[in-house]
C-alpha cells in the first residue's frame, strides 16, 4: 500500500470514528438496559449489522442516501427514548435473562439506528475519496471504535449512575440532528433546497460538548 492509499485509509478511519461518535453513545444506552452477557451479544450483533449496513451503503450509495424515512424514524425512536427515561426515570432494572424477545427487540432498533447513522455519514466519507476498496477499509476501522467506544460509555454509566440522564439528553439531540438530515434529504429530493433545515456540524458538536460538560458537571455536583 503506497503512503498516500495508507493516509486516505486513516484519514477516512478517523472522519468515520469522529461521525460514529453519537452512534456509539447511543448503543451504549439502548443495550445498557440489558444484562451483561446479553448486553454483550447485542453489542455484537449491532456491530455486525453496522458493518453489513455500512458496506451495503457504500456499494447502493445513490439510492441509500434517498432512504430519508429511515434518518426521521431513527430520529423520532432516540427522541422517544429521552422523553421516556426524563419522564419514567428508570431504576437500572437488567431485563430477564430468558427475555429473548426483548433482547432481540433491542438488536432490531439498533440495526435500524445503525441504518440511520449510516445514511447519516456515508455521503461524507464517500466525498472523502471515490476509491471504495480503501472507504470501506476505512469505514472498518472506524467501526470498531463503535464497538469499543460504547462498551467504554456502558462501564462509565454503570460506575457514575448520575450520568446516564446527561446520556439520555445527547440521544435526544443526536435525533434531533437525525430528523434534520432527513428533513434535508426530502427537500433536496424534492428539488426543494430553500426547504432544507441545515445543522452546521459545528453547531452540533458545539452543543454536544456544552450538554456533556455542563450536564456532567451537574450530575457531579447534585452527586457531591
Amino acid at each position: 500500500m503506497s503512503g498516500e492509499a495508507l493516509l486516505v485509509l486513516l484519514s477516512v478511519a478517523a472522519l468515520e470514528a469522529l461521525l460514529s461518535g453519537d452512534n456509539a453513545l447511543v448503543l451504549a444506552v439502548m443495550v445498557k438496559p440489558l444484562p451483561p452477557d446479553l448486553r454483550r451479544k447485542a453489542l455484537f450483533y449491532g456491530v455486525l449489522g453496522a458493518y453489513v449496513l455500512r458496506g451495503l451503503a457504500l456499494l447502493f450509495a445513490v439510492y441509500v442516501i434517498r432512504l430519508w424515512w429511515v434518518q426521521v424514524l431513527g430520529g423520532l425512536y432516540l427522541l422517544y427514548l429521552m422523553l421516556q427515561h426524563l419522564r419514567d426515570h428508570p431504576e437500572a432494572k437488567p431485563l430477564p435473562e430468558a427475555s429473548a424477545q426483548s433482547f432481540w427487540r433491542v438488536v432490531l432498533m439498533v440495526n435500524l439506528v445503525d441504518l440511520a447513522f449510516a445514511v447519516d455519514s456515508i455521503l461524507a466519507v464517500v466525498a472523502f475519496s471515490k476509491d471504495l476498496l480503501l472507504v470501506f477499509l476505512g469505514v472498518a476501522l472506524g467501526i470498531l471504535f463503535i464497538r469499543l467506544a460504547a462498551g467504554y460509555v456502558v462501564a462509565f454509566m454503570e460506575r457514575y449512575p448520575g450520568l446516564e440522564k446527561v446520556a439520555y439528553v445527547l440521544v435526544g439531540w443526536a435525533g434531533v440532528k437525525l430528523l434534520l438530515e432527513g428533513e434535508g434529504t426530502l427537500a433536496h429530493l424534492l428539488h426543494r433546497p430553500e426547504w432544507a433545515l441545515h445543522l452546521p456540524k459545528e453547531v452540533f458538536w458545539g452543543i454536544t460538548l456544552a450538554i456533556l460538560v455542563g450536564g456532567s458537571l451537574l450530575s457531579l455536583k447534585r452527586h457531591a
